[in-house]
Formats: C-alpha cells, sequence, structure tokens
C-alpha cells in the first residue's frame, strides 16, 4: 500500500519539477512568457486542431467564458486561428498559427536541453529510473484524464 507521505511526496515533486522547468525554459527562451492557462490552451488545440471552444472548455474544465477570453487572446497574439464550422456556422474551430508551432517547438527544444543537461548529472542507475517512469508517468495520466 502507497502511504500518504509518499503521495505527497510525488505530487510536491511532480509540480516543482513542473514548475521549474517552465521556470527555466522561459528564462532560456528569452521571450514573455505564456499564462498557464493559454499553455493548456495551445497544446489541447495542438494534439486535436480543429477542436471547438466548447470542447476546449469541457476537457480543460473551464468556462466557456473564460475560454472564449483565453481564445480571443491567443488570436489576438498571433497564436491561434478561429475558424467557422462549415457545417454549422455556431461552432468556432480552433487551430494553431505557425507562429504558435514555431513558438511551442523552441520551448521544447530548450526544455529537452534541461532535462538531457540534469539526467547527465545523474548517476547512470538514476538517470535509467527516471527514464523508466516515463511509461508509468503516461498511465497515470491516462488514470487521472479518466476521473472527472
Amino acid at each position: 500500500m502507497v502511504s500518504d507521505e509518499e503521495i505527497a511526496r510525488l505530487g510536491a515533486g511532480l509540480g516543482e519539477l513542473h514548475r521549474l522547468l517552465r521556470r527555466r525554459t522561459v528564462a532560456r527562451v528569452d521571450r514573455e512568457p505564456l499564462p498557464e492557462a493559454q499553455v493548456e490552451v495551445l497544446l489541447l488545440v495542438r494534439a486535436t486542431p480543429g477542436i471547438s471552444g466548447k470542447e476546449v472548455a469541457r476537457r480543460l474544465g473551464t468556462a466557456p467564458n473564460t475560454v472564449s477570453t483565453l481564445v480571443r487572446d491567443l488570436t489576438d497574439a498571433g497564436l491561434l486561428v478561429r475558424d467557422r464550422d462549415p457545417a454549422d456556422r455556431r461552432v468556432v474551430r480552433l487551430r494553431l498559427t505557425e507562429a504558435a508551432r514555431r513558438r511551442i517547438a523552441d520551448h521544447e527544444v530548450h526544455r529537452a536541453a534541461l532535462l538531457t543537461a540534469a539526467l547527465a548529472e545523474l548517476d547512470p542507475a538514476a538517470r535509467s529510473a527516471v527514464l523508466a517512469a516515463a511509461p508509468h508517468l503516461d498511465a497515470l495520466l491516462t488514470a487521472l484524464r479518466a476521473r472527472p
């Protein structure tokens, strides 16, 4: 059985890892960071091109008016395009701009460089254990996504 302390340590560690990677990657990229909520929208649209604003709200567990504001801001920034669905003109379909694709790719290159350097500092057994955990973290994400 997993203890409450182990669960707390895992959650705290994953949260701090995410925050530290984000801060350090943004510093390396040397541009104004996007708010986390905007990043979530961009990553969801990248994974599901043509997704509707309503579906973004549902998947992110966010109010539709909040998503509308995020989409408007990302569109104004030149990172997102809104297209009317030809079958139902009331529905807006979202897709990334080339500028958004480049920005995400640049961010991922810098994040990968940070992770590569940090992993190189670990002893081989620890590095192997961390890398071997990746598929299990994917499974954990899948399990969490399936829950309300």
